[in-house]
């Protein structure tokens, strides 16, 4: 009876490992995708983007209009035009299952009516896991008021083209 007891601890234990593993390696594969998603934007890269989101893909806009997948990538295709800087910071990734948010801040500038515009947006992207891969199924952007910016240490990446 102590061997079957032990047993069952050391598989119950395994199970658990094995469980942590496979949620650290979602969380590095949605890492990586968050930083697919901001390069694919950078790079105006509609082709790459589309590979990443799922066939219902709707994104919800700061003015908290609907747009569904076809426009949001034809609006990709020359979104970041006009854009003199930009990074993102401040990312936080939780993972329900099979489901995840990935959120992160924005500071940019750009140019508008030839002079630099500067301000910051804040981005909840939620991702589905569907036979092993993860979909990228709604943006939903929010204008943040500067009392909520976070500090540059929480940078993760910038490109800053005023050089």
């Amino acid at each position: 009876m102590q061997k079957m007891t032990f047993c069952i601890i050391l598989l119950l234990i395994l199970m658990e490992g094995s469980a942590q593993r496979d949620q650290q390696s979602d969380l590095e594969q949605l890492k990586l995708l968050n930083a697919k998603f901001i390069s694919n934007f950078v790079n105006e890269d509609s082709a790459a983007h589309s590979r990443i989101l799922h066939e219902g893909f709707v994104c919800i806009t700061s003015d908290g209009d609907y747009i569904n997948r076809k426009e949001y990538l034809k609006w990709w295709a020359h979104g970041f035009s006009g854009y003199k800087y930009w990074d993102y910071r401040d990312e936080r990734i939780t993972i329900f299952g099979n489901l995840a948010l990935v959120r992160a801040k924005n500071k940019y500038v750009i140019l508008r009516d030839g002079r630099q515009v500067e301000g910051m947006s804040m981005y909840t992207d939620t991702y589905l896991k569907e036979n092993g891969n993860w979909k990228c199924v709604q943006a939903q952007i929010t204008r943040v008021s500067p009392d909520n910016y976070p500090a540059d240490e929480t940078i993760v990446r910038k490109w800053d083209l005023r050089k």
